[in-house]
């Protein structure tokens, strides 16, 4: 199936995508948005022009796991999307993707605008490829 993933930030918001066989998530596209309900609205359209079947929403926790504002907002968000989209919000644990996301980005030398531009759909990619992961370990 068809997988979208959201790293829901305050000014970008990194979006990515998997293959329909679940191997391999790629990075979408960043929405520069400030405005909730237009955010709400270009990530509903990138859910169906991808045919996406399932959305991952990364939840930023604290590193003591605790939960926070950002939090807050994140799971308010992925209710809002799963009402309007009809299709299941999946909540990931988003700890440390935005530096993983630096270090990758450090080690293809990217920097600067370029790096600005691309880290959030670079961090969706790792929320995405880390819950492909873990469901692989279901079957």
């Amino acid at each position: 199936m068809i997988i979208l993933a959201v790293d829901l930030g305050l000014a970008r918001t990194g979006l990515s995508v998997c293959d329909k066989g679940e191997f391999l998530a790629s990075p979408l596209c960043v929405i520069e948005e400030r405005n909730q309900q237009k955010l709400l609205e270009k990530v509903l359209d990138e859910v169906k022009n991808s045919k996406a079947e399932e959305i991952v929403l990364g939840l930023p926790r604290n590193m003591d796991g605790s939960e926070g504002q950002s939090a807050e907002n994140a799971r308010a968000f992925g209710e809002k999307l799963q009402t309007l989209s009809g299709i299941s919000v999946i909540l990931r644990d988003e700890r440390l993707t935005t530096t993983s996301a630096h270090n990758y980005l450090n080690n293809t030398d990217i920097r600067g605008k370029k790096r600005k531009a691309v880290v959030d759909a670079v961090a969706a990619t790792i929320i995405l490829q880390d819950y492909l992961d873990f469901k692989k370990t279901l079957i």
